[in-house]
């Protein structure tokens, strides 16, 4: 369960007093793409506590990534910011400090570096992945390096008949081989449903998602294959030039993220990310996992077969 600080109280003590609230400034939200995104100005994060919680919420599902522009936060400021939507996840082998496992900070330089230049939601490789990530432009370069997101709920939409079907009865195995630990694993719905919105969306993508459950190697190749090309389709994606000091926070229950590592110089990032759900499928799994005759040629079924039996199934 989800526990986030909230001005009605706590899980601890649900009876405790509405803290005072003040009046929210308006927000001018202008919308970026026709699919989602939105800068958002009107409101310095530094200054927001549990009162303007829903209102950024509001704000998110609606254009499922938003941009401050010229934040500026601090670590801490970022962490307590952060802290108002959920659980912090721990990072501490790139955090910037001992002191501040939640918060890390990336660097690259001419392109090379801490670069994430896969199509991917955050961490489908944890059973409860992030469900909010909090990215601050630290040092912007020059030319280049700017993000794509890509609206999950849409290339869902945009599935045939037959398609939405098939997947809705499909699960889909994460790992985190990509990062050196491919013992990190998952079992996700291939479609989801948002806890929020109530909306379906399309959840594979090309950096965690290793292969689909109820099928034989090559035919889940061929299905992630269109899948993953399908979810980045130009049509469903804003791309967003950054300034030193903006603020992003997306979705990742409904988006996917992907940066050009076309730039020149630096470029440093610095975000927390807020845990907490495990995926709702759209229907339960309809098929069981898939268990083909053993063979020299079935070795990439291993990892599955393994962690299926770790998992009991």
């Amino acid at each position: 369960m989800l526990e986030t600080t909230h001005p009605c109280g706590t899980k601890e003590n649900p009876m405790a007093q509405p803290l005072p609230t003040t009046p929210l400034p308006p927000l001018d939200a202008s919308r970026l793409a026709g699919s989602l995104g939105a800068e958002v100005r009107g409101l310095r994060l530094a200054e927001t506590g549990p009162e303007h919680v829903q209102s950024i919420l509001d704000l998110l599902a609606e254009h499922l990534v938003l941009f401050f522009p010229d934040q500026h936060l601090t670590p801490d400021e970022h962490i307590a910011f952060g802290r108002l939507f959920g659980r912090l996840e721990g990072h501490p082998n790139v955090a910037l400090d001992a002191e501040r496992p939640e918060f890390f900070e990336l660097k690259a330089t001419g392109g090379a570096g801490a670069i994430a230049d896969e199509w991917h939601s955050d961490l489908t490789c944890e059973a409860e992945p992030s469900i909010y990530a909090i990215l601050q432009m630290k040092t912007c370069p020059e030319v280049g390096g700017d993000t794509l997101w890509a609206n999950m709920y849409k290339a869902y939409e945009e599935l045939s008949p037959p398609m939405k079907d098939l997947c809705e009865g499909l699960t889909a195995l994460h790992d985190a081989s990509p990062h050196g630990t491919p013992e990190r694993k998952a079992i996700h719905p291939v479609v989801r449903v948002h806890p929020v919105t109530g909306r379906k969306s399309l959840f594979v993508n090309q950096h965690f998602t290793r292969r689909i459950v109820e099928m034989s190697h090559e035919e889940s190749e061929a299905l992630l294959t269109y899948l993953i090309g399908h979810a980045s389709r130009t049509r469903f994606t804003v791309r967003y030039h950054w300034s030193e000091g903006t603020i992003a926070m997306w979705d990742n229950r409904c988006t996917q993220h992907f940066v050009l590592s076309d730039f020149e110089g630096e470029r440093v990032i610095q975000r927390v990310t807020v845990m907490g759900d495990r995926p709702e499928p759209a229907r339960p799994p309809r098929y069981l996992p898939y268990d083909g005759k053993v063979s020299a040629a079935t070795w990439r079924d291993q990892p599955l077969r393994q962690f299926l039996a770790e998992q009991g199934r």
